[in-house]
Formats: C-alpha cells, sequence, structure tokens
C-alpha cells in the first residue's frame, strides 16, 4: 500500500472508530511514517538506527546479502511490511528446513502476529496504534510474498493477467527501469529484474511484480513460486475493502469500544454508511488516490486532512534533550518495540533468518536503553 491507503484512508478509519480528527490525524501521521523512517532519516536526526521501519531504493541497493545483511532486512520487511502469516506452517509437500523457514515468512492477514500487533498497541501511544495500522493493512495487499529476499518465495513468471468486471483480461507487462511511471491504461509496469540468486535484493518481497499488490483496483492472476506456479488470483478491491473494516474494528477495540479483538472479524455496521463511497475509491484506476481518499475524509469529518510533512516533528525532536517524550520520540519507541516483537516470534519459531532476538518491555525506556547500548548503524534488536 501507499500514502493513499496508510495516511488518508487511515484517517477515515480512526475517524470511524471514534478517534477525533486530531487524533486521527496523528495516528495516519504515524502509519505512513512507517514508509519513511529510513536509517538515512535516522542519521539525520541523530536517532536510533535500530528504529528503522523502511529501506530506501539506495540503501538496499548498495546492502550486503550476506548473512548480517540479509538478518538485517528480514527484521525491517517481515517486521512492518510482510508480516507472516503464520510461523508453524508446514509445506504441502517435501522441503528442506532452509526452504521451510522460508515458506513460514509468507505474509498474510487474520494471523497471530496481527492479534500479537493488535494487542501491543492497545494502550500505547496514538504512534503504535499508528504503526500497527500500517502492518495490518499490509498483510491484506502484501499476501503471498515474504519479507526476506528468496527467489523460491517471491518470483513468479510470465503468466500474469489483469482481470476486469467484464470477464475479460489482459497480460501484464514489465519493464524493469526503476524511474519509469506505472501505465495502468496500457498495462504496462515496472518491475525488478530476475536474478536467479537466491538472495539477491532484486528478490525482496512483491519486487517481481512492481507495485501491483499496492493499486486498489487492480484484480491479477498469476503462477507465485511458493505455490508451485500454479495459478492464484489476487483480489485487491476486495482485500482493501477487507482491510479497512479490519482497522476499523481494531481501532475500536484499541480504544476500549470493544471488549475483545478476534481475527476475521470486521467492523461491518459502523463502515456500511459509506460502504459504497469506499468501495468507489478503492477501485479508481490511478497510480496514487491520495485526492480521492482525502475528499471522503474531509466529508466525513468536516475537516481540512493537513497534508503528510516528513519534516512536521523533525525540529522538535532535535531541539530538546527530552526526545523520548516527542511525538518522533514515541514513534521511534514503538517502532523498537514492534519490530523486538516480531523478531522474537520468529526466533522463536526455530528461524534465525531475522537474528537472534529479544523482546523488549513497553516501557518509555526503550529508546534511551537502545540510544545508550547500539551504535549508529546497528540493528540487532
Amino acid at each position: 500500500m501507499q500514502i493513499d491507503f496508510h495516511y488518508y484512508a487511515t484517517y477515515a478509519a480512526a475517524y470511524i472508530a471514534g478517534y477525533s480528527p486530531k487524533e486521527a490525524v496523528d495516528i495516519a501521521y504515524s502509519a505512513f511514517a512507517v514508509d519513511v523512517c529510513s536509517a538515512q532519516l535516522l542519521t539525520k536526526l541523530g536517532a536510533p538506527i535500530v528504529a528503522a521501519t523502511t529501506q530506501l531504493q539506495m540503501e538496499l541497493m548498495e546492502h550486503h546479502t550476506d548473512i548480517v545483511g540479509l538478518q538485517n532486512i528480514t527484521r525491517i520487511w517481515s517486521s512492518f511490511h510482510f508480516l507472516p502469516r503464520d510461523l508453524k506452517a508446514e509445506y504441502n509437500g517435501k522441503c528442506t528446513k532452509k526452504y521451510l523457514r522460508k515458506y513460514r515468512l509468507i505474509c498474510g492477514p487474520n494471523g497471530e502476529l496481527v492479534r500479537d500487533t493488535i494487542e501491543n498497541a492497545k494502550g500505547s501511544t496514538l504512534q503504535a496504534i499508528g504503526i500497527a495500522m500500517h502492518v495490518l493493512a499490509d498483510t491484506w495487499a502484501h499476501m503471498y510474498f515474504a519479507g526476506t529476499p528468496s527467489l523460491v518465495i517471491n518470483n513468479t513468471d510470465k503468466h500474469l493477467f489483469e482481470l476486469f468486471p467484464d470477464g475479460s483480461e489482459k497480460r501484464i507487462a514489465f519493464k524493469h527501469n526503476p524511474v519509469a511511471a506505472d501505465k495502468p491504461d496500457e498495462g504496462a509496469y515496472t518491475a525488478s529484474i530476475y536474478q536467479s540468486n537466491e538472495n539477491n535484493i532484486m528478490n525482496l518481497g512483491h519486487g517481481r511484480i512492481g507495485h501491483l499488490p499496492d493499486y486498489g483496483y487492480c484484480v491479477y492472476k498469476y503462477l507465485p513460486a511458493w505455490n508451485d506456479y500454479k495459478e492464484v488470483i489476487k483480489d485487491n478491491p476486495s482485500d482493501y475493502n477487507k482491510a479497512f473494516r479490519q482497522m476499523v474494528y481494531a481501532l475500536q477495540y484499541i480504544r476500549g469500544d470493544r471488549d475483545t479483538f478476534s481475527l476475521d472479524t470486521y467492523a461491518e455496521e459502523e463502515v456500511a454508511p459509506y460502504a459504497d463511497e469506499i468501495d468507489k475509491v478503492i477501485r479508481t484506476r490511478k497510480i496514487l488516490i491520495c485526492d480521492e481518499w482525502k475528499a471522503f475524509g474531509e466529508k466525513l469529518t468536516n475537516e481540512t486532512i493537513e497534508d503528510f510533512d516528513i519534516k512536521k516533528y523533525q525540529s522538535e525532536y532535535m531541539d530538546t534533550s527530552d526526545k523520548s517524550n516527542t511525538f518522533l520520540g514515541k514513534f521511534f519507541d514503538a517502532s523498537i518495540r514492534h519490530k523486538s516483537m516480531v523478531t522474537n516470534r520468529i526466533y522463536k519459531s526455530g528461524s534465525k533468518l531475522a537474528g537472534i532476538s529479544i523482546e523488549q518491555d513497553r516501557t518509555k525506556a526503550t529508546l534511551e536503553m537502545v540510544k545508550n547500548t547500539l551504535k549508529v548503524g546497528d540493528d540487532n534488536v
């Protein structure tokens, strides 16, 4: 997913769930900040690198893919963008333990780690809530891919077609120019270049099919490597609608308006008055639908939604000695705790793909502890 859903749609979901417009903006800011909180930004702010929630394209291209480098990549991408659905999953057939450990990192909605993510956000900061919403939403958009470089998990082949409401289909053609814009009307998209090396960075996440998982309008069928190249249909409009409803449901639980959080449960009644309008926005055939989501959110709340500004809280963080109580300080603390939770679960499952990990407790001391014990450049929660 992109800024349109992570920022503007999250704002709308938070408001429907009962948060004020100001709280909704803070939650939405934190949700999209997950896509921009890179080592480069943290270095600029003098913040702990361990708080990184993403890696920029240039950072990835320069990143080593030895065992330590692969663990650093997996810690970030499996924690925040490709949350594993089932760390105990068994492959339907014979496979090596090495393959099984990667297979278990395949992302998907309604797994136990989703429940853990929401439970950890309850009673925490708005920043932690926003991070949880990003992670939850991405389990729907990024299902079937893993947050670790893997040709045998993330690759596909030329059997890839977009499906249209009238029953027709069109083969999707990929280009490999990283700065070329996708052209939905022409069925032309950009994807990573095929690399036969299992751990090549080109084989991270959904790079082999580009941004198709990030477009709400897109319904496509393809042959994923993890499924022995058997056809799978990915219905983004349906999945994005479910993601929105599950966010509202989760946010109601976090607020205390629901007693329990159950998997595969959605805020159908609360979203029903807006269902047709939300579905129309999701199905808008554009690369970015920020304007459509923003218009919906402003109509919903009768408030102007400020655009995302990456610099909004930077001065507050850099100009004070009490960094843990700043907006970004709380965001960094929440990101460290979430990453340590997920990587610890992966480690406990018997896999060292995300490294050896401990789980930080939920205290304000977490950020200061990490700053005092890790050198800049380390990411080994």
